[in-house]
């Protein structure tokens, strides 16, 4: 049997990763059709089933278990030995982080102004669900995760960043002022898809009494861009719930307002990597620059 085709093999790792076509091929810069092309092309070439579909998504076939195991330990191998052959500088190379979508936002501008000082670095960074960062992680695809909660696994270690807040993000004439759960509801919420895990957390612990979930509340608006979510609140015509990295790294944040609650709801960051007798300055630096935004967080 001919080598495997590592492009096929790429493609159906992230699509593993990500559980959905759609995605997968955004992730890759690919159509979807390109996408089901090569799955289709490895499995033609395996001679074996890969995946079977199901509603909504796909399971995989023993087989397709194989080959992902396969696939990733290729990628943490060859990863492994091209970190062996670089320079020590940590100004050079390749580096590649996965967090969520706000925090990406806050940490893209950092890792531009190294590109900027190091032409011999190229940075990669991939907005991804907390599942996704940790099989990233576990293959070798991201040299550092960054998940809101710890993770237990005996190939990972996870090192506390600190508290992240959860802010309810209300238009800036409300700067100040602890609001009504009668005000959000004459406002109406930015709901986005994170949004309800949010509200159970912030309205749940100060509205105790007058909150009955997030399908009970007034929704104005609904948008799944991150940098997007706070556009409305900035104009006075709703209100969001928001990790604050998403909050920062708005460029209007001066347009808003953090209802200054007394039960204030976080989560607590934690950086994930391959557990390994040492890393790479550059891995090292990467994971200061993280250390330095997280502690942007509280203010």
């Amino acid at each position: 049997m001919a080598e495997l085709n590592s492009h096929w093999l790429r493609s159906f790792t992230v699509l593993c990763e990500e559980g959905h076509f759609t995605r997968a091929a955004e992730r890759l810069n690919m159509t979807q059709p390109g996408m089901s092309q090569h799955i289709a092309k490895l499995e033609q070439h395996l001679g074996k089933s890969l995946i079977e579909r199901d509603t909504p998504g796909f399971v995989l076939t023993d087989a397709g278990e194989k080959t992902l195991a396969m696939a990733r330990a290729r990628w943490r191998e060859e990863r492994e030995f091209l970190d062996s052959l670089e320079d020590e500088g940590e100004d050079r190379g390749v580096i590649s982080v996965a967090c969520s979508g706000s925090f990406a936002m806050l940490l893209y501008p950092s890792l531009i102004a190294w590109m900027a000082e190091a032409p011999e670095i190229s940075a990669l960074l991939t907005a991804a669900p907390e599942e996704s960062i940790v099989s990233g992680v576990l293959a070798g695809t991201f040299d550092l995760g960054i998940m809101g909660d710890a993770v237990r696994h005996p190939r990972l270690t996870s090192e506390h960043l600190g508290p992240e807040p959860l802010d309810l993000v209300l238009p800036l004439e409300w700067d100040g002022r602890v609001p009504e759960f009668e005000d959000l509801q004459s406002l109406g919420l930015v709901q986005h898809p994170d949004g309800a895990t949010y509200a159970d957390a912030v309205l749940g612990a100060n509205f105790a009494e007058d909150y009955r979930g997030a399908e009970q509340l007034r929704v104005r608006s609904f948008v799944n861009q991150i940098g997007q979510i706070p556009a409305a609140v900035a104009q006075g015509l709703a209100y969001a719930i928001l990790p604050r990295s998403g909050v920062l790294a708005f460029p209007g944040r001066e347009k808003l307002s953090i209802a200054p609650f007394p039960k204030p709801s976080v989560v607590q960051l934690h950086m994930i990597a391959l557990k390994r007798k040492t890393r790479s300055p550059r891995i090292e630096k990467l994971a200061g620059l993280i250390r330095e935004e997280v502690g942007k967080l509280t203010f």
